[in-house]
């Protein structure tokens, strides 16, 4: 045993000896060391060439940051310990509090629907109205949201009745009371029936659909009788019928110009864009001229925070089950239940990016077919859904324009290229002077009359050919020269715009010139165009011998603008 114990201790002694030889080498090496390094250095340094010694210095200055970073790496792993520590402290504080928060929304959840449910019960509802709040955490089966929703429809449904049942007794009194009075009771018993009956399905819709706002509409338009459509107006009375109407009935002054583009622009495009500079009548165009058809169009104020679709169609609330509408999707799903042009403002709709919100309604638009015009709500379709949606979509109808209106200063954001080759654009710099006419009343037109003139237009004013041949030898100069093409949107947008632009009292030439300033030209305030500053003069130089002295009078304009501001 004694030789073991001996064996043991001789072993470990070593053991030991060598771990502090090693930690001595190492305090050695990086602290007690440097006596010695610096001696040596000195020693050497004296006796070296310049070379020598920047090396030396070099070669110790290498050494002493080893050390140094070595220091430097674990006071930095320390304090992140430590910061750690700290935030998992705070964190499970941050816990505590978000569970005595969710205790207390459950609690208040749970007094609600009690109260409702009491409420309900002493309407003469008859089954109790299950509730999810506070008991869900002990309770071991948790009533279902249809469970939830359909005992609500319920309740209303038969509180729904009771009034209806109370009205028809209300009304039987009145008889056995007035003999003489049968008509008016009658009259009333109906009326009291209608309204019970109207009120009971208002409260269901609001308690069992995802769309509230769309099946209210749907309930609007169940009985609504259309008016009776002029059919018979032709496209220069229309316009001419309208500047009268703005004047007499809203005190609103357009110049005959101004009418005739906004008019040829629903023609060539579904979405207008109405820029210009404060107090012109940008918002104030669409407004009247849908007051004008008798159907007020829906103004949407942009906000800078619009970001996604998201902004102006809503979305589907995972948590509450029901789908959180916009004003916008309800006067796009309206617009599908009326035979009459909509509109849908969007006010100052540069505000944010459009390129960002409305995004998706410019790719739609540009589908060939109308059938492809359809956005997605939801993945699925409900049985209690709107009637005009079908599988979760939503179509765009035809009869449907929107309106952009946009000022160009510092709260806004540049209207990109994309947007504005999908749009028609119409400058509103100057207001038109006040005159006096006759009254005129509103006009009733259907949306398929419209387009109906407008294919007529295209047929009766053909785009004469010469003309054209003008245009390809412009759409080539300005390839050649500055890289600028007319594209293929553009000149579909031209043949449709010239057609009803002539058709509403203007001219072939008048229609082609306000195009090209509008949506070619336009492209050079993209550009660098101090550069190319010296070639506009040649162009139009150019134009005026191509369409005439004067003969395109806004597009000479729109660059000898741009010349001067560069």
């Amino acid at each position: 045993m004694s030789e073991f114990l001996g064996f043991a201790w001789e072993l470990l002694a070593k053991v030991v000896y060598n771990v502090v030889a090693v930690v001595s080498s190492i305090l050695n090496l990086l602290v007690f060391g440097w006596v010695e390094y610096f001696n040596i250095f000195m020693t050497y340094f004296t006796t070296f060439d310049l070379v020598g010694k920047i090396g030396a210095v070099i070669l110790f200055a290498m050494l002493i940051a080893v050390p140094v970073l070595i220091v430097a790496i674990l006071v930095h792993r320390y304090r992140i310990n430590r910061r750690l520590h700290r935030d998992d402290t705070s964190n499970k504080a941050l816990y505590r509090e978000i569970g005595r928060l969710n205790k207390q929304v459950l609690d208040l959840m749970d007094e609600k629907n009690k109260l409702l449910a009491l409420k309900v019960n002493a309407m003469g509802g008859t089954k109790q109205i299950p509730y999810v709040g506070a008991s869900a955490l002990a309770d071991d089966h948790l009533p279902t949201v249809g469970n939830v929703v359909g005992a609500a429809a319920g309740a209303g449904a038969a509180a729904g009745e009771g009034a209806a049942a109370t009205a028809v007794m209300s009304a039987n009194a009145s008889l056995a009371l007035d003999g003489e009075g049968v008509k008016d009771a009658a009259a009333a018993m109906a009326k009291a029936t209608v309204e019970a009956k109207t009120l009971a399905e208002e409260k269901e819709i609001a308690q069992a659909n995802r769309f509230p706002k769309l099946s209210l509409v749907d309930l609007k338009y169940r009985d609504w009788e259309s008016p009776v459509y002029d059919d018979a107006i032709s496209l220069e009375d229309f316009v001419d019928s309208f500047r009268a109407f703005a004047c007499s009935q809203m005190k609103l002054y357009y110049t005959p110009e101004v009418i005739r583009r906004f008019v040829a622009g629903m023609a060539a495009s579904k979405l207008l864009i109405l820029e210009g500079i404060s107090g012109t009548g940008k918002t104030s165009l669409p407004y009247s001229f849908s007051r004008y058809l008798d159907n007020p169009a829906t103004i949407v104020s942009v906000q800078p925070s619009f970001r996604d679709r998201t902004e102006v169609l809503g979305y589907f609330n995972e948590f509450s089950k029901r789908f959180n509408e916009t004003e916008f999707l309800r006067a796009v799903y309206e617009a599908g239940l009326r035979q009459d042009p909509s509109m849908i403002v969007l006010d100052e709709m540069n505000l944010a990016r459009v390129e960002y919100y409305f995004a998706e309604i410019l790719s739609v638009l540009e589908m060939p077919s109308h059938d492809e015009w359809v956005l997605d709500l939801v993945p699925t379709q409900w049985a209690a859904d709107p009637k005009a949606l079908h599988d979760g979509k939503l179509t765009i109808p035809d009869s449907l324009w929107f309106i952009g209106t946009a000022n160009n200063d510092d709260s806004t954001f540049t209207i990109t290229d994309k947007v504005y080759d999908r749009a028609i654009p119409i400058e509103l710099n100057e207001r038109a002077d006040a005159f006096e006419c006759e009254p005129h009343e509103r006009v009733h037109v259907t949306a398929e009359h419209l387009q109906y003139l407008f294919q007529k237009a295209k047929v009766e004013y053909v785009i004469d050919e010469e003309l054209l041949q003008k245009m390809h030898k412009l759409d080539q100069y300005l390839q050649t020269r500055f890289k600028l093409a007319f594209g293929n949107r553009i000149i579909k947008q031209m043949y449709d715009f010239i057609p009803v632009y002539v058709a509403c009292g203007g001219t072939e030439l008048g229609g082609m010139d306000y195009i090209i300033a509008r949506k070619v030209l336009k492209k050079f305030e993209s550009m660098n165009v101090s550069f190319v500053r010296d070639e506009m003069k040649g162009l139009i130089e150019y134009i005026e011998k191509t369409f005439g002295e004067g003969g395109l009078p806004n597009s000479v304009m729109y660059l000898q603008r741009i010349q001067n501001f560069y």
